[in-house]
């Protein structure tokens, strides 16, 4: 019914807007009409005379038409007479009326209106009425408008105090208004074109914003205050209402819910009392003992499902759980089945509390372990088969190790062995001799430790850590080698940075890595121009590691043998077994370290060790 009032009241304002509009656009014609009658009036021979063009010029500048000048023009287009003059009348400009519009008034013969054009704060516009005697063009009687003048003197105050009037071009700009300050409706305005002046022009009004009646408002507000009264009576009600359904609906829900949960879970679920008595057992429980509900619910100690082989030990569980002294993670405990069979069971209790917070009883959940006992059995069983097997791999895998990292050490023993029986053929001195089966000495223990390290190696065990000087360790290595680089021709260069700390490391399993990437890299050069053989071993702090690098100039390492490289058994040497670099990776990790490899720039390989500073 208020959209409707509403409806009607603006569709009646629309309707008045428009009848007064359609009124005012004919009082604007019927106006400007009766000016370019009076201009037609003008009579050449009569208004020569410069009183005579006052007389008849005066009327329409006075009449309150929006005439603000009047002007005479010769048939050639020169201005021959002017009223009021331009120096009596400062806020009137000279005619913007070109020569074009000038001939079309003489060649239609009817009054021409020319384009609007601004004047300091306002707009004005020409009408241009030809006068003809005996047929010929005896000149051109000028009308000057003033648009605010116009509108002023025009607009009639009644529709002013309802409606802004304004006159626009066609970009929307207001050339001119009669309005007030009171506040505008802007989406109810109207428009039409203001014919005859034309060039786009156009008439629009803007109605006033009018206040509601105090007794309409007031009426309306009261009609407004009880439609939301009952409405809000109305939907607090059907709030109740859904409310309760809600509840009803999810209680049902919940009941539903829960006990679909129950019944579909496989653990079986049991709540006694504070005296041990059974209030509930899920279907779970029922099937894992093989009773129904009736016969369960209600008991007393002891149960139908205890096993009389071991009642004792499951009455003193049962005392222990009434007494809240039931271990938290559970216990196991030996239960029988309706035939008679027995199986394990995995109990867990809680206590059991109502909504009031009192301690009722006590709610167990119930899992048959006897399968996963069998499992766990059968795995253990596997398990011990499995460790077998693998210290069966093992022992290949050091046979292979040993016969790798004990080839040096051999050779060394063999070399120091001549060297002797060359000394003693060629009558060397005694402490000749003795240095050089000590240093044999030293290579066979050597050898034997190493048999032992890589013997507690393979077994998985962490290696020993003992204080190791890296700066000495890899003066050893670089002596060791010296012999076997002099015969492959090698020239051996060492950049070992003197302040290097002690790690906490195997020395003979380290060792041995460095070495072997030492060897590897010597024999990588075997194809190598022999001024370029070069091996660079580095050793340096960087990031907080000790960084090892191993450099050399050979044939480097295509891509496809880069992926494989580390791998147990792969190899690119004819007598090679695979399994040096994969031991060396194993050691270094095994030292919490990283080894990995890039190209030389100077063509070959860098093998890089990067061994974790100390703990301090």
């Amino acid at each position: 019914m208020f959209w409707y009032l509403q409806r009607s009241d603006r569709e009646e304002q629309r309707a008045t807007l428009i009848s007064d509009m359609l009124w005012l656009e004919q009082s604007l014609r019927f106006v400007l009409d009766h000016n370019e009658d009076l201009l037609g009036r003008f009579d050449p021979q009569r208004i020569a005379r410069r009183e005579t063009f006052e007389a008849h010029a005066a009327p329409l500048v006075t009449s309150n038409s929006g005439v603000i000048q009047v002007l005479w023009l010769a048939p050639s287009g020169e201005k021959l007479d002017a009223y009021p003059p331009v120096a009596d009348a400062p806020s009137v400009a000279s005619p913007a009326t070109g020569a074009a519009t000038q001939r079309l008034a003489g060649s239609v013969a009817h009054a021409v209106y020319g384009p609007p054009y601004p004047v300091g704060s306002d707009w004005q516009f020409d009408v241009l009425v030809p006068v003809f005697r005996s047929g010929e063009l005896a000149g051109i009687a000028v009308g000057v408008y003033s648009i605010r003048r116009l509108l002023a003197d025009t607009v009639p105050w009644w529709i002013a105090e309802r409606y802004r009037i304004a006159i626009v071009d066609q970009s929307g700009q207001r050339l001119g208004q009669r309005s007030n300050i009171a506040e505008l409706e802007t989406d109810n305005d109207y428009q039409m074109p203001f014919d005859p002046p034309g060039h786009g022009l156009i008439l629009h009004a803007t109605p006033y914003r009018s206040a509601t009646p105090m007794a309409g408002r007031v009426i309306m507000t009261g009609l407004a205050f009880l439609a939301a009264l009952v409405l809000f009576s109305l939907w607090t009600l059907r709030r109740h209402v859904q409310g309760r359904l809600a509840a009803e609906s999810a209680l049902q829900n919940e009941v539903a819910f829960r006990k679909a949960m129950e019944d579909s879970v496989q653990t079986g679920l049991r709540a006694r009392n504070l005296d041990g008595r059974i209030t509930y057992v899920n279907p779970a429980f029922c099937r894992m003992v093989g009773f129904s509900p009736e016969e369960l619910i209600g008991r007393l100690p002891p149960m139908p499902y205890w096993a009389e082989e071991y009642l004792d030990e499951t009455r003193a569980m049962h005392a222990k759980v009434l007494a809240g002294e039931a271990p938290s993670e559970g216990f196991e405990i030996k239960l029988k089945r309706r035939n008679g069979e027995i199986f394990d069971a995995l109990i867990i209790e809680a206590p059991l509390i109502d909504s009031q917070g009192r301690h009722t009883g006590w709610m167990g959940s119930v899992v048959d372990i006897t399968e996963r006992k069998r499992v766990a059995e059968l795995a253990r069983q596997q398990e011990e088969r499995l460790q077998a097997s693998a210290r069966l791999i093992t022992m290949g895998e050091m046979a292979s190790s040993l016969a790798h990292e004990l080839n040096q050490p051999l050779a060394a023993i063999s070399s120091y062995a001549t060297g002797c029986r060359n000394l003693i053929a060629a009558g060397a001195p005694q402490s000749e001799i003795d240095g050089a089966i000590a240093k044999c000495q030293q290579q066979a223990q050597r050898a034997g430790r190493i048999i032992r390290r890589i013997y507690e190696f393979v077994r998985r065990q962490e290696p020993k850590s003992e204080p190791c000087d890296i700066g000495i360790l890899l003066a050893d290595l670089v002596t060791l080698l010296e012999s076997e680089a002099r015969r492959q021709r090698v020239r051996l260069q060492r950049d070992i940075a003197p302040d290097l700390p002690i790690l906490q490391a195997d020395r003979i399993l380290l060792g041995q890595a460095i070495l072997n990437l030492m060897k590897n890299g010597i024999d990588a050069m075997s194809q190598t121009d022999e001024a370029a053989r070069q091996l660079t071993l580095r050793a340096a702090l960087h990031d907080g590691q000790v960084l090892i690098s191993v450099a050399d100039r050979g044939c480097g390492i295509e891509p496809e043998t880069a992926a494989q490289l580390f791998e147990p058994f792969y190899t690119t040497k004819q007598e090679g077994l695979g399994v040096g670099l994969k031991i060396c990776r194993s050691v270094v990790e095994a030292h919490h370290g990283r080894l990995w490899f890039e190209a030389n720039p100077a063509g070959g390989t860098i093998f890089h060790i990067a061994l974790p500073l100390p703990a301090t």
